[in-house]
């Protein structure tokens, strides 16, 4: 039993490392971009307030020019954090055992939870160069699956007598961020507008790095649970 929960403590610090990663391995990728933008392909490097994260992982630059180091970069970055999110959710799901209600909702987040780790090894997989149909599929399976996730582990926390109820309000802070901006993704402006292209943009980049906060939030939390049941 012990060693089986020492290797759940290192799958929560591992979650962690990936956040860690995709952050440094994303931030390099984009000095590596080329150039261009979805409505200017004459734009030179990467504009934070204009490109998509998915534009690191393209097959060739907007403006045409390979971008075959960003891709990588990217695609080793988001497919080792949709593992880590599979990963977490996995070994998470022991910490909701002792109420049958905290059971059955960390069994359906954490089902949901490896299908958006899924989604997001499938947005890396397939550029949007080479089929934008599947790749926009991929976005929308990760995120709004995610959103899904976080109501039902926090839910499952607010229900269960052993977990701190501050990861549920932690994950009930993400959902407002990340419903807001589902909003943006499916009926705000479009993106052949430079005023759409910053809002979505932008939008895309807030739901991102507060995601990787929660998820490391989430993974400190499930790790310190993890070290009392041990003790």
């Amino acid at each position: 039993m012990k060693k089986t929960a020492s290797w759940r403590s290192k799958l929560f610090l591992l979650a962690m490392a990936g956040c860690v990663q995709f952050l440094v391995l994303s931030t390099v990728a984009m000095f590596f971009y080329a150039g261009g933008t979805y409505s200017d392909e004459s734009t030179t490097g990467y504009a934070f307030t204009q490109n998509f994260f998915s534009d690191l992982g393209r097959t060739a630059a907007h403006n045409g020019d390979s971008n075959t180091v960003s891709m990588v970069l990217f695609i080793v970055a988001l497919s080792l954090a949709g593992l880590s999110l599979i990963t977490f959710f996995l070994a998470v799901l022991p910490h909701f055992a002792g109420n049958r209600t905290a059971r059955r909702l960390s069994i359906v987040g954490s089902t949901v939870g490896v299908i958006s780790g899924i989604g997001f090894i499938g947005i890396a997989a397939v550029p949007a160069d080479v089929d934008q149909t599947l790749h926009t599929n991929f976005v929308y399976v990760a995120f709004t699956g995610f959103l899904l996730v976080v109501f039902c582990y926090s839910a499952a926390i607010l229900k269960s007598r052993t977990y701190p109820r501050a990861y549920a309000y932690a994950y009930l802070a993400y959902a407002i961020i990340l419903a807001l901006y589902l909003v943006v993704l499916f009926s705000g402006p479009e993106v052949e507008t430079d005023r759409g292209l910053t809002i979505q943009a932008v939008g895309q980049k807030i739901v991102v790095y507060t995601g990787i906060i929660c998820v490391v939030i989430q993974s400190w939390g499930a790790y310190q649970v993890e070290r009392r049941r041990l003790s």
